[in-house]
């Protein structure tokens, strides 16, 4: 049912959401009913919605405003909120190199330890940088073991367990990251068969490594298989898949070694020969050699709206219940924590998170909830100031350049849901906060482990539940504006 809400939907927002009365008869403009805007799009399952006045906190127009819905990655902008607050918006990652004994007329007497802060955006050209300042340092010898130590976060194998196991935007979690923990796979025809490679490309460099590894295979199902050899990853690859040549990301399960196979390369370069790296957790080493800080977490959280990183999310958010002296071993404990706060903090009411991402199908937010957390936070905030601009779209998909809506609002979509939820500016202090969720969970569930990746019918679906998000804003702005 669409109409108007009930105070009692929402806590208590800044500005307290309560209802509008109705205008009337003949004040309205002539639009199409929202309701009919949802019909005409063809969506099967369920969508719930909520808008309301961002500045007065009066509620505009519902829709089965506390229908539970996957958030999928709208669940970022919580948790970008979550980040800000534990650990503030200058907050910098710090990648080390430390040593286990002293430094001796440039020889270090013991271990050399890559030790890693939990960098969410730690890349390629980073990696070189801190081997430069090694070396600056006065480094050209090492006379004990290379060490990488990932114990500042939890070592996660896998944000989403269920998805397939070479989608790039599911790759491992842990205190030393690279690359958004992908690895780059390309391929070129050669002759009757191809060469491949694989490689830790970045702006400037792009090193090969061993510790992941690819192998052809003469068959057409499945595409890629994947096995972790104590240490080593093999990846196999069907060959009739490849067609004349290409590339992907694929993901990689053990990042601290990967970071360190990429740093050992560039150490060698400047002439500090190390060992193999081993993993290891536990105490720190004392004596710093080198140190590479992030940019600040407003712009890390900035880059995630925007990019939808995965990886960068659950960084943030395991590094945000550490930042608030909780003890979480794995992405569904931080994200309980996380859950908690929210409620706490920003009256989300009965939210369900297993992640920080949205990856997982089986977290659940309503409209309404959403729309508490905009409330809350209110069009000027921090939060708003970092949200990305989604350009309006005619139902043809192209770009309405002049439309009165500006919209900023972070996206979601995982297969057969969608989610939006944002800001909508209509001018001088004419703000809406908005929630929109759809999703077809009968037909989300019944995806085939094959299918995961393109599964038959989730395309058009979320295209129409994009065109539906478009169609709903659209009206908004020519009634409340």
């Amino acid at each position: 049912m669409t109409g108007v809400a009930h105070a009692a939907w929402a806590g208590a927002p800044t500005a307290s959401l309560r209802p509008m009365a109705r205008p009337a008869e003949g004040a309205l403009p002539r639009l199409p009913e929202a309701e009919a805007l949802i019909r005409a799009a063809g969506l099967t399952g369920k969508l719930g919605y909520m808008v309301a006045n961002a500045r007065t906190g009066r509620v505009l127009e519902v829709h089965n405003p506390l229908l539970s819905l996957p958030p999928a990655s709208v669940l970022k902008t919580v948790t970008a909120q979550y980040a800000l607050e534990a650990l503030g918006p200058t907050h910098a990652f710090v990648t080390r190199i430390m040593a286990t004994g002293p430094l001796n007329g440039g020889r270090v007497e013991g271990d050399l330890v890559l030790v890693g802060g939990g960098d969410p955006v730690l890349d390629t050209d980073g990696l070189a940088d801190l081997a430069t300042a090694l070396k600056g340092a006065g480094v050209h010898e090492v006379t004990g073991r290379f060490l990488v130590h990932d114990g500042a976060l939890p070592r996660i194998e896998t944000i989403d367990a269920s998805q397939p196991d070479h989608l790039g935007y599911n790759p491992a979690v842990s205190g030393l990251n690279l690359n958004f923990n992908r690895v780059h796979f390309e391929w070129k025809k050669a002759g009757e068969s191809y060469a491949v490679s694989m490689d830790a490309r970045s702006e400037k460099y792009r090193p090969d490594v061993k510790m992941t590894r690819m192998r052809l295979a003469d068959r057409q199902l499945p595409v890629y298989t994947y096995e972790n050899q104590g240490g080593v990853e093999d990846w196999t690859v069907a060959r009739s898949a490849l067609g004349p040549g290409g590339s992907r990301w694929l993901p990689v399960r053990r990042p601290e070694l990967y970071a360190g196979e990429v740093f050992q390369t560039f150490a060698r370069s400047h002439g500090i020969v190390l060992k193999a790296p081993e993993a290891v957790r536990g105490p720190v080493p004392k004596l710093l050699l080198a140190e590479r800080h992030s940019i600040p977490l407003q712009q890390i959280l900035r880059d995630m709206l925007l990019y939808s990183t995965n990886l960068t999310a659950e960084v943030v958010g395991l590094s945000a219940t550490a930042g608030r002296g909780r003890l979480a071993d794995g992405l569904a404990a931080s994200a309980a924590e996380m859950a908690a706060w929210s409620r706490e903090r920003l009256g989300l009411r009965r939210p369900t998170f297993l992640d920080h991402s949205g990856l997982g199908d089986g977290s659940r937010i309503t409209a309404s909830g959403m729309v508490q957390v905009l409330m809350r936070l209110g069009p000027d905030s921090t939060l708003a100031s970092i949200l990305k601009t989604v350009p309006m779209r005619d139902q043809k998909g192209n770009l309405l350049k002049d439309h009165r809506a500006q919209v900023r609002a972070k996206t979601g979509t995982l297969n057969f849901a969608s989610g939006l939820a944002g800001y909508v500016n209509l001018g001088v202090r004419k703000d809406l906060a908005f929630a929109i969720f759809a999703a077809d969970l009968e037909q989300h569930e019944a995806i085939a482990d094959a299918d995961r990746e393109r599964p038959p019918g989730a395309r058009s679906w979320n295209s129409a539940a994009r065109q539906v998000q478009m169609d709903l804003i659209d009206r908004w702005s020519k009634l409340y504006g």
